[in-house]
């Protein structure tokens, strides 16, 4: 991670509006969230300005769902942060930005599931509605998405550090779940559209229940296996098998058994970011840490 040379500040963002939106210049600003790749600042009641600050890639992310996400997101049962301005680089600030809708709620990590069973529904509504063939042209994934057998490289080293860690009491029953995911046939047919990110921090709750989804920058067209993952990683003990009901169509047990590993890979690192958040170290963030070692134990314990 590396951080913006320029501090953003609720005069930058107000300040960027009255030079590239004005008819927004007047609304109250005020900060939102820090993120991993944007910061979120909330405009008025209704908007939402997110100012890339911490990872390069971000302007490239922040393009992409500006051109995607509005087309996808009226089909969604859940809101999302839909895109209404785009902010181009200046010399204010060298960097895009945009201006989206403001979606309430709390992130997962922070405010979790406690409602399973219908956050199960809800979830697999969610995924059912945005796991639609791709168009050509669609963005690739960013290691996600693709073959699991890519990301090998990925888990050995998570793995590893892990372990090292005292973050897993049993990291050989994580390996077989591993291995076991790795060998499960590939899928056939078209790529669809993908999330590719839906980890606690990227969904919002409220009441127990899931009532929005943030974070579309790694929007990409795939194995819907990487998106199924989430059920491992934002429901509660026993709330899987119920959202593999109500998902469509049903996953086979190959796209079940690849989810598993795309949910060792997300649960893994933010297992790994939740320990460098309470080290104290860069880019940590210490809520991350609970819901991904419940996931890894779950994961674990129901391994066939």
């Amino acid at each position: 991670m590396t951080d913006t040379e320029i501090e953003i500040t609720a005069e930058l963002v107000r300040d960027l509006l009255r030079d590239q939106h004005p008819d927004l210049a007047g609304l109250p600003v005020e900060f939102g969230a820090r993120g991993w790749d944007n910061q979120l600042w909330r405009v008025g009641g209704d908007l939402a300005v997110r100012m890339p600050w911490a990872t390069r890639s971000a302007d490239a992310l922040l393009r992409k769902e500006y051109a995607w996400l509005p087309a996808l997101a009226p089909g969604l049962p859940l809101p999302a942060p839909v895109p209404q301005r785009f902010g181009e680089p200046s010399a204010r600030f060298p960097r895009p930005w945009l201006v989206t809708t403001w979606v309430p709620g709390t992130p997962a990590d922070r405010a979790p599931v406690t409602r399973g069973a219908e956050a199960a529904e809800t979830l697999a509504a969610f995924l059912t509605a945005l796991h639609r063939p791709a168009p050509d042209g669609a963005p690739a994934g960013r290691d996600r998405g693709g073959p699991l057998s890519d990301s090998a490289e990925g888990f050995a080293g998570m793995l590893a550090s892990a372990t090292e860690l005292g973050l897993l009491p049993d990291p050989e029953a994580v390996r077989a779940v591993w291995e076991d995911a790795v060998a499960a046939p590939r899928r056939p047919g078209p790529a669809l559209w993908l999330h590719a990110d839906l980890h606690p921090a990227n969904v919002l709750t409220e009441d127990g229940t899931l009532c929005g989804v943030i974070d579309f920058g790694d929007l990409c067209a795939g194995d819907p296996a990487c998106d199924l993952a989430a059920a491992w990683l934002l429901l509660p003990d026993g709330a899987v098998d119920r959202f593999h009901d109500a998902y469509r169509p049903a996953a086979d047990t190959a796209t079940r058994r690849r989810a598993r590993g795309w949910a060792l890979l997300k649960a893994l690192s933010c297992a790994l970011i939740g320990e460098a958040g309470v080290r104290g170290r860069p880019g940590g963030k210490p809520t991350w840490g609970p819901p991904a070692r419940a996931a890894l134990r779950r994961l674990v314990a129901t391994a066939a």
